[in-house]
């Protein structure tokens, strides 16, 4: 088998549903493929779906929400391919974009894995692959000082569309993987619930000597935090302890400490959007109250992250 697609699912049934559907659409082309759906204990009728209309799909219901990472290593441990395709439900894949995935590892020995060219759903560029975390960068990042002088991002509206090129993080919502370095460096970490895994196994991949890569020819439109939307409070204390779980395991205890104190002081300014959302009208007012809310949550988990 070359290629195994694994698809991890909480209720995101009709988003499930198109994605499938893309995949019979548009099949890598001189592939054997397999398509792997692991079901994290949806409530919304995704099983049932898959069972019905794509009996093509292995379908693996978990009995339980194991996140990204367990999710998608539970399927890897019972697939076949020479090539893994960790793929989002929240995504939709236009013409050629397995293809030209598999097509570029084939000619590219030296890649450990390569990333799709992802797109909003107006076709417009989303921000796919990224440097690696650091503290500098993720103060700039806070502070939103990348708007003005780009340093935590790359400035991927400037590459040129028709050239791969070398990355750090691919993100995990379209991201090919050679199967050979993962029994090198082992799995996702399935310690990172939801956010951050994808970064840890990029960080191992190339601290093995593995370039990664970004594949613009691959093009998929992702939709993007269907499924963290459904919680997206406690999404949000997750995405920062998937930071600071990252920093602490790849740089140390000193570096979280100091990642933490660099929370806090972007948190704490941030609180009074409390007070100045109730002072605004209609759905901006609205926004500032859950931002604040959000900053408040983060504060109250901060020690124990």
């Amino acid at each position: 088998m070359d290629l195994s697609i694994i698809i991890v699912s909480w209720n995101t049934r009709e988003l499930l549903a198109a994605c499938l559907s893309s995949l019979r659409a548009y099949p890598p082309e001189g592939f054997t493929y397999e398509t792997w759906v692991v079901d994290n204990a949806s409530s919304d009728g995704s099983a049932a779906m898959v069972r019905q209309e794509f009996l093509e799909v292995h379908l693996l219901e978990s009995g339980g929400n194991l996140g990204f990472a367990g999710g998608n290593n539970l399927a890897i441990a019972q697939s076949d391919g020479r090539y893994l395709l960790l793929l989002n439900p929240d995504t939709e894949l236009l013409p050629g974009a397995l293809t030209a995935l598999l097509t570029f590892m084939e000619r590219h020995a030296e890649a450990g894995g390569a990333g799709s060219r992802l797109l909003n759903p107006d076709h417009t560029l989303q921000p796919s692959c990224h440097p690696l975390p650091t503290l500098t960068g993720e103060f700039w990042r806070l502070l939103h000082l990348d708007l003005l002088l780009p340093h935590g991002v790359y400035k991927m509206h400037r590459w040129d569309t028709a050239v791969p090129r070398q990355v750090d993080i691919v993100q995990g919502a379209s991201f090919i993987l050679r199967r050979s370095v993962l029994e090198k460096v082992g799995l996702l970490d399935d310690s990172y619930f939801m956010y951050s895994e994808e970064v840890d196994l990029c960080y191992r991949i190339k601290r093995a000597g593995w370039p990664l890569y970004w594949v613009p020819e691959s093009q998929v439109i992702h939709y993007g935090g269907q499924s963290t939307r459904q919680a997206a409070a406690q999404m949000f204390v997750e995405l920062y302890r998937g930071k600071v779980q990252y920093f602490r395991k790849n740089q140390g205890a000193v570096v979280a400490a100091v990642y933490k104190a660099i929370l806090f002081l972007a948190a704490l300014p941030r609180l009074p959007l409390l007070v100045v959302g109730h002072l605004l009208p209609g759905e901006r007012g609205k926004a500032c109250v859950r931002l604040g809310k959000h900053y408040g949550r983060l504060l109250r988990a901060l020690p124990k992250l």
